[in-house]
């Protein structure tokens, strides 16, 4: 009997302990998980813009003088060829005076010297002088060639200069501040004003070169379209188009220089302003996941894929460019797989999952449209 109350207090201690064992064994996690959003992206950037007129010049003086006359005001709309300034011409036009008379001397010197060369050629034929006298008077002849081209190249330089003291507009623009009055005195090369054609300006900006090869991942199409936003905030009503991209990097910042034209009709926008472009990017079906589902080892991006026995691993991710909230993929992952949503600080490599899903509408609406 004992025995048998031994072996039934046995049993049930043994049985007691398996029951405690059993309820030891560890349950899965659950975790929430998606799958990528696949969508089409549209994404702007600002950048910090310098307005300069499609045509812009400085009007420098070519003499030395007074300024005799000023022909314009500031702010005056000038057309091509009108006249600007006058500067004081006397001593250019005695220069003038002067070398048209060096060329008439020169060039009766010659006719001289020809006539000469002519009877000495009929001396020769007739052995009255010898063919040496004949080659002195030649060399003359040439001589006397080379200084009427030199008097000729003078008075095409003086009849130049007396021409520089009329300063006219090489195209149609606007007169900017005058840095001269009537009756001052310049020096050549001296600046006189400068004109500006407003009615196309050129936007210069810098892209660094993460976002210079977004935008060549993007539709270059659309991203050629560009707009501004000027000093006060306000969107420029008229768009524009990106032309021009520099062919190297500026060392000192990384950047590369953009040029994107504008018209202007209005004459709102001026030389030397500043705004903002607004550059704006389109991925077509371009994969999505949340940057909360990612995290960085040494540089590299990772995100955690559930495999089909819920076990997840974990895998890097390249990605194209970064928006607020996403990631838009470019590799590491398929549209059809699985991660996790949330909690990839506590999960691990390898780990076993009781995987909850989420919809996509959920996730955007948590995180907000990009």
């Amino acid at each position: 009997m004992k025995f048998t109350f031994l072996m039934f207090s046995l049993c049930t201690a043994l049985l007691v302990a398996s029951c405690r064992k059993e309820t030891t064994i560890a349950i899965p996690d659950t975790f929430e998980v998606i799958q990528p959003i696949v969508q089409n992206v549209t994404y702007q950037n600002e950048y910090v813009a310098e307005i300069q007129s499609v045509r812009y010049v400085e009007v420098r003086s070519r003499v030395k003088g007074y300024v005799e006359q000023v022909h314009v005001d500031e702010g005056q709309t000038v057309q091509e060829g009108q006249l600007l300034f006058t500067i004081s011409s006397k001593i250019y036009s005695y220069e003038l005076q002067k070398a048209q008379a060096a060329v008439k001397n020169a060039n009766a010197d010659l006719q001289s010297a020809q006539l000469e060369l002519s009877n000495t050629r009929s001396l020769v034929e007739k052995n009255i002088v010898s063919k040496a006298e004949l080659k002195m008077v030649e060399a003359k002849v040439d001589a006397l060639k080379a200084s009427l081209e030199e008097a000729e190249a003078h008075k095409e330089q003086s009849a130049l200069n007396v021409s520089f003291s009329k300063i006219r507009a090489p195209y149609k623009g606007i007169i900017n501040r005058l840095t001269h009055k009537l009756g001052s005195l310049i020096n050549e090369g001296d600046m006189l004003t400068s004109i500006s054609d407003n009615r196309e300006v050129f936007a210069y900006f810098n892209l660094s070169e993460s976002d210079y090869l977004n935008y060549l991942a993007s539709n270059k199409e659309e991203a050629r379209h560009v707009n501004l936003v000027l000093a006060n905030q306000t969107r420029y009503q008229h768009s524009g188009n990106i032309e021009i991209i520099e062919s190297e990097f500026d060392r000192s910042t990384g950047n590369i220089a953009f040029r994107a034209r504008f018209p202007n009709p209005e004459r709102t926008l001026k030389h030397g302003a500043s705004g903002k472009i607004i550059v704006t990017e389109q991925f077509a079906n371009a994969m999505l996941i949340p940057q909360k589902s990612t995290f960085e080892i040494q540089d590299k991006l990772y995100a955690f894929v559930m495999k089909k026995d819920s076990v997840i691993e974990q895998r890097n991710i390249v990605t194209k460019m970064r928006l607020p909230h996403y990631y838009v993929v470019e590799s590491g992952l398929k549209k059809d797989e699985t991660i996790l949503y949330e909690g990839v600080q506590s999960a691990k490599d390898g780990k076993k999952i009781v995987p909850k899903p989420v919809e996509a509408n959920t996730v955007v609406a948590a995180l907000g449209a990009n």
